[in-house]
């Protein structure tokens, strides 16, 4: 044993995550870790990956979001369940149509010149090459998949998927086609759903138009945003019960510019206070109008084409851009005197998702989903409680949305995606089939003459279907029996009704139950700013420059840190210092623990209790809480803060504490045994608590732990076991007593420091305590200050008297004073104190208003505020001491 120990010691004490990380990973690959097996006993857990799009490129989101998922998975890997991580990716209809038609433009081609065989060609092996490098750098952050299981949307089970949903739906009266108005894109030129159209504020004007009412010298003036539409008008309308223009109704007035007579009408939806109280009908340009159109049979004229140019029902703005177009026609109102005024205005204007153009609403015929009867039960599930929204607000805004659902729009006018399963005949008759009709489907027609629809389907009609058409649905196979419904879904909150809703309504529809229990919705990355990263503001942080910087841990470790739970981070470059000054010192602790092993077999599993000191059952305490705390974290979905409570006992109760207290003062002599023995079994249990959080580093600790010992067989840290505790260790009596110890051990170090006390001198100490019983206590440890806090004689009582040319430091309970003849500087103390007082002040005002607040006292539980209340009293305490003190190094 003693060789291997030697071995060990020989290693470099410098941590090089470039060295491991990627080593390590192909052997975990190579062994077959990540598998999930439906034929094993163990129990189930299981998450598909929100599936990332194959136009993307790795950023901190997608960092961020993967980590969530990978902690939860390995986590449950080490408790015993049979975990299996689904990857895959998304063919992203719009954006990647649109990528491959630019490149198209750049070798002087069109899509449309290619054909629609080739273009398809040619963007499947533009996304095979893309989704590779999308997965490859998941697995540069460690994600733990089951990589024999990866799906692509547009994989032939997938596909088949999509056109058996929409049949069954078609066959259940559920999926229709019809004239409706739709969020058209110009740009893309294709439709999209409601939940694809972003909404931004544009400086814009009101046109004010006067449209002459036949037979008379009157107007109506009608404000619009939109004056090139008017062109489209078939009616006014007005309130019916507005006295104002009552007489009018059932009048006509001439359409400006084309001179056309349309009909004033009275309808319900007028708001009689808004704008001049008439409106403009246009029933092919505007959602509102369209119903008012058909409530009154109106004609719907539509005046422009699907590049966003006007077609010839516009007269002589036929061939124009709708811009140019409202500019000439705005030009030609003011000519004839029918355009009352312009106003500034505000817009709040629909946009497409994906090129951010202006989208226009437009009269169209698409297909359709009909949603209430698919809601329902996805609605009945959250209320009752059957799925979680972690944090739980979020649940309201998924109810909002659901319970005012409007029918989908699912046909988009692009050829990538999985083509609409609907196939016409020359006379227009219309077969719903998920292939190609047989002879026998469609009788008295030959299948080989029927066209199919040449529209594809929206993209999230597949990633709907995600959680068990990766499982092979609609098969029945035993990953479905085993793995569904999965556990968990983590998510950013913008696609909670693009993309969470609708897979909970599917999950319902097509399997009977829900697709997961938990949604778990993290924060949006922001830079150091607060303002959300993004590629078109060149703000963004590449995780694989992190990672080649400070290794895929680092990189993990900081962003789950500085996530705090239901909020946005703020990151910048710097922050990933955190995550590697943390490997080192986790990595920096373990060569220590293992060189001072000295031969000795490392305690793996358990512990002596009849050969603990004081400091050895304090750490076995501290680290049976942090346990505690931390499953509590994970079973709230509070993963930042799990990886705050690590962080702080790893740091300060191990490193800083126990493994100091633990070193012999006599360099080179040996630490006590049982020390050593607590001291191995704490680090094994730390490794197993951070493999989620930091699995590289983790497990190659714990491989080099088990080559020390007699029993080194296994081959990971990842299904060791995750920490139990029954609690047996906890003391709270003696974790009380720690914290009073090393409240002045801190104070002590903090003031040496201050003053620029070299760490090898040693002083005095004297405390002034306010009870006997804290003096007793700091007595009985005496010894623990000598190398702690480089104390030579300690004095300790309730009547110490400050020492003439010392320095001080005021805790909860006592005054500490440092004799610092020789040593001090006076006006550097001075300093010192009055920017302690200033930070003591500070803090009272905070909490002082904080106290003042209504709205705390009225939420806050009463034992938050007594806490708090008890926290100004000890601040007043201190300032009063601290003021004292001044006092009197003005006097020195």
């Amino acid at each position: 044993m003693s060789n291997k120990n030697e071995e060990n010691t020989r290693k470099s004490s410098a941590y090089s995550p470039t060295d491991v990380e990627d080593r390590t990973y192909a052997k975990w690959m190579d062994r077959g870790f990540f598998h999930g097996d439906p034929k094993s006993d163990k129990p189930p857990y299981s998450i598909v990956i929100p599936p990332p799009n194959v136009t993307d490129v790795l950023h901190l989101g997608h960092a961020l979001n993967n980590t969530i998922q990978d902690i939860l998975i390995r986590k449950h890997r080490l408790e015993g369940y049979e975990a299996v991580w689904i990857p895959g990716s998304d063919h992203a209809g719009i954006a990647t149509q649109v990528i491959v038609q630019k490149k198209l433009v750049e070798e002087g081609t069109t899509r449309r010149e290619l054909g629609r065989e080739k273009f398809l060609e040619r963007t499947h092996d533009w996304a095979n090459k893309n989704k590779e490098t999308i997965l490859g750098q998941l697995k540069k952050i460690g994600c733990s998949c089951d990589w024999d299981r990866t799906r692509f949307t547009l994989d032939e089970g997938l596909s088949n998927a999509v056109a058996q949903v929409f049949k069954h739906l078609y066959d259940k009266g559920w999926i229709y086609r019809g004239h409706r108005i739709v969020n058209w894109c110009p740009s893309c030129q294709t439709s999209l759903s409601d939940d694809e159209v972003e909404h931004k504020d544009f400086d814009s004007s009101l046109w004010y138009i006067k449209y002459k009412i036949k037979g008379s010298d009157d107007y109506l003036t009608v404000a619009t945003t939109r004056p090139e539409t008017m062109l489209g008008d078939t009616a006014l309308a007005v309130a019916p019960k507005d006295a104002r223009f009552k007489k009018y109704v059932g009048k006509t007035v001439i359409l400006p510019i084309l001179e056309r007579e349309i009909p004033i009408i009275a309808d319900s939806y007028v708001d009689p206070e808004f704008g001049t109280g008439v409106v403009k009908v246009t029933p092919a340009h505007d959602p509102n109008d369209f119903e008012i159109g058909r409530r009154h049979d109106l004609e719907e004229i539509n005046i422009l084409n699907t590049d966003g140019s006007l077609n010839e029902n516009a007269g002589k703005f036929k061939g124009m851009d709708r811009y140019k177009a409202r500019k000439q026609l705005v030009e030609e109102l003011q000519k004839k005197g029918q355009l009352d005024k312009i106003e500034k205005y505000e817009l709040s204007a629909g946009t497409c998702y994906r090129c951010h153009k202006v989208i226009e609403p437009y009269l169209s015929e698409q297909w359709f989903v009909k949603m209430n009867e698919l809601a329902q039960p996805a609605i009945d599930a959250v209320k009752t409680g059957q799925i979680k929204f972690h944090p739980d607000y979020w649940s309201k805004t998924y109810l909002h949305w659901m319970e005012n659902i409007r029918d989908w729009c699912i046909s988009r006018q692009l050829w990538w995606g999985h083509r609409i399963p609907v196939w016409y005949a020359e006379d227009g008759t219309m077969f719903v089939s998920v292939d190609r009709p047989t002879a026998e489907a469609c009788p008295g027609y030959d299948p080989e003459t029927l066209v199919q629809d040449p529209d594809v389907l929206d993209t999230w009609f597949s990633s709907w279907l995600w959680p068990f058409s990766t499982m092979g649905w609609p098969d029945k196979t035993e990953e479905l029996e085993k793995f569904y419904p999965t556990k968990v879904l983590s998510t950013a909150s913008e696609i909670i009704f693009l993309w969470v809703a609708r897979m909970v309504m599917a999950g319902y529809e097509f399997m009977g139950n829900l697709p997961f229990t938990d949604v778990y919705i993290h924060g949006t990355v922001r830079d150091a700013n607060g303002i959300k990263m993004s590629k078109s503001l060149g703000n963004g942080i590449n995780p694989l420059e992190i990672i080649n910087k400070y290794g895929a841990d680092s990189l993990r470790m900081s962003t789950v840190l500085a996530t705090p739970d239901g909020q946005d981070p703020w990151i910048s470059k710097n922050t990933f210092e955190i995550g590697r000054n943390f490997i080192n010192k986790l990595h920096q602790v373990s060569r220590f623990v293992m060189m001072r092993l000295d031969g000795r077999t490392p305690e793996i599993n358990n512990v002596n209790d009849s050969d603990l000191v004081l400091f050895d059952r304090w750490i076995l305490s501290r680290l049976e809480r942090t346990i505690q705390a931390v499953d509590k974290a994970f079973n709230e979905f509070k993963l930042s803060n799990a990886s705050k409570l690590l962080y702080n006992f790893v740091w300060n109760d191990y490193c800083s504490w126990y493994i100091e207290l633990i070193k012999p003062d006599q360099p080179g002599t040996p630490i006590r045994p049982g020390s050593i023995d607590v001291a191995t079994y704490t680090l094994v249990q730390i490794l197993k608590l951070l493999h989620p959080f930091v699995p590289f580093v983790t497990d190659n600790i714990y491989l080099e732990l088990l080559a020390l010992t007699e029993n080194n067989k296994e081959e990971t840290i990842q299904f060791s076991g995750w920490p139990k505790t029954d609690g047996k260790h906890i003391d709270n009596e003696l974790e009380q007593s720690l914290e009073q110890i090393q409240a002045v051990v801190t104070a002590v170090r903090s003031a040496r420091s201050e003053l620029n006390v070299h760490p090898s001198k040693q002083s005095d100490l004297y405390i002034r305590v306010n009870d006997a019983a804290f003096g007793e206590l700091l007595e009985k440890h005496k010894d623990y200050f000598r190398s702690l806090a480089r104390v030579e004689n300690l004095f300790v009582g309730t009547e110490i008297k400050r020492p003439p040319l010392s320095a001080s430091a005021v805790i909860s309970g006592a005054e500490i004073f440092i004799p610092l003849e020789g040593l001090i500087d006076i006006e550097v103390e001075k300093k010192r104190l009055e920017k302690e007082l200033d930070n003591l002040k500070n803090q009272l005002i905070k909490l002082s208003k904080k106290l003042a607040n209504a709205d705390f006292l009225a939420r806050a539980p009463q034992e938050v505020i007594d806490k708090e209340k008890t926290k100004k009293d000890d601040y007043q305490e201190r300032i009063e001491k601290l003021n004292k003190n001044l006092e009197q190094i003005l006097g020195w």
